[in-house]
């Protein structure tokens, strides 16, 4: 960035000077020719008085003494004299029209090529046919004759640039580095360090970003431990249960009369860690790219009916009316129905959980012509607004609520909101008139 900068500036730099130089040289050398013709036209009226004077003079000897002095002080100051004479023209190389003008008794003042040389030409009349004519080369220069001039300001120039150049690079490098070392310290693990924000605007964006970033990081990494916590904890409950009833049975703890007890129990936790880990690679799955989806034309309300009557044995056992909500027209749509069942199921059983006897879970379809929605309601405890926003989230409900209410792996919200992601839909949860929780999945038709 540093040697950027400085080609920069010193580009910037070289620019300026030619620009300027493009500019000012021909306004200083119309100036200069513009003073130098008013000086020659001063000389050039005097020089003529002193020849009209020798014309009228007594003694004609001592004038024209004094005119040849004159022109040889001019011409040491490299400017040529041509004098016009009544009669006899010495105009060695001028112009007819100029000769003729000055001995017309008309004062000239334009510019001539005098030998070869472009020259400003000053006539003026001197009385009696004769008259004075001096020539004074043109100023004149080329843009790169100027730069070999102004070879002294180009280099203070190049050289500032190069100075303004380092500070810069050096300037806006430091922030750019304190970021860097920031999100090395990141990478390594170190969740606390914030880049720092006092810097350059466009530098400060990155490092909010960043800090932003981190602290997205940090708050992902604290759900993981917790989820990963949560998935130990339900893990270990059927796993110690299990090795409970088998080191009962190995010692002969249990009898005879007990070993079925036993097993019904060891099969049940059994299922549960069976249950626990199919979710964990379903979840797994489901970031795959090659997910595997069976999609077809899927009647959805037989689909819903099917389930309700699957269920209807489990609610009613623990006084759980389940009851459905359909409308009198068929609602189809292509989808997985096997994806779509297991997520009704695992909404119907997180309900379960929960539902206390004698309160409703609903199960409903609707549709238009562009969707078909499926909802789960029950008249449960159902959820805060700050549940809500991390409802989908592993583990995050299983945390906030272990000790206060059943609550399960963690997972089941979290793989519903993946399938239905994967399915093309949306899922959505809310508050249910029956008082509980109301989750509501949209499904293109």
């Amino acid at each position: 960035m540093t040697t950027r900068a400085v080609l920069a500036t010193c580009l910037a730099a070289l620019i300026a000077v030619l620009i300027t130089a493009a500019v000012a040289l021909p306004l200083g050398i119309r100036s200069a020719n513009q003073e130098a013709r008013t000086i020659l036209a001063d000389k050039a009226r005097v020089a003529a008085n002193v020849i009209e004077g020798r014309n009228t003079a007594g003694s004609q000897a001592r004038e024209e003494q004094r005119a040849r002095r004159v022109a040889q002080e001019l011409r040491a100051q490299g400017i040529e004299t041509v004098l016009i004479r009544a009669g006899n023209a010495d105009r060695a190389g001028l112009p007819a029209r100029v000769v003729n003008q000055v001995a017309g008794g008309a004062a000239v003042s334009q510019r001539v090529t005098y030998h070869g040389r472009l020259m400003q030409a000053e006539g003026r009349p001197a009385g009696a046919g004769d008259g004075l004519v001096l020539l004074q080369p043109v100023a004149s220069t080329s843009l790169f004759t100027a730069l070999g001039r102004l070879w002294v300001a180009l280099m203070a120039g190049l050289l500032a640039g190069v100075v303004v150049g380092v500070v810069l690079g050096r300037r806006l490098g430091r922030p750019l580095h304190q970021v860097a070392a920031a999100a090395r310290r990141i990478s390594a693990g170190d969740r606390a360090v914030r880049a720092p924000t006092a810097v350059p605007a466009e530098v400060a964006d990155v490092s909010v970003a960043l800090n932003d970033l981190t602290a997205a990081l940090s708050a992902s990494e604290n759900r993981q431990h917790e989820f990963l916590m949560s998935v130990s904890h339900e893990l270990r409950t059927p796993l110690t249960t299990i090795k409970g009833y088998a080191e009962a049975l190995a010692d002969g703890v249990v009898g005879p009369d007990g070993a079925q007890r036993a097993g019904e129990t060891m099969l049940a936790e059994s299922a549960r860690l069976d249950r626990l880990v199919e979710d964990l690679l379903a979840l797994a799955r489901l970031e795959a790219d090659d997910f595997p989806l069976e999609v077809v034309d899927v009647d959805l309300i037989a689909l819903v009916t099917n389930a309700a009557e699957s269920w209807s044995a489990r609610c009613g056992a623990v006084g759980v009316l389940l009851e459905t909500e359909l409308p009198g027209h068929t609602v189809r749509a292509p989808t997985d129905p096997g994806r779509v069942r297991q997520v009704i199921d695992g909404l119907v059983g997180n309900a379960l959980r929960v539902v206390p006897a004698g309160a409703p879970v609903v199960l409903a379809v609707r549709g238009d012509t562009r969707t078909a929605v499926l909802e789960v309601r029950d008249g449960g405890p159902g959820f805060t607004d700050d549940d809500l926003a991390v409802v989908f989230e592993r583990g995050a409900l299983s945390a906030r609520y272990r000790g206060v209410r059943q609550v399960g792996s963690g997972l089941g919200l979290a793989l519903a909101a993946r399938l239905v992601a994967r399915l093309g839909g949306r899922i959505e949860a809310g508050h249910a008139h029956e008082g509980g929780a109301r989750f509501a999945v949209w499904l293109p038709r």
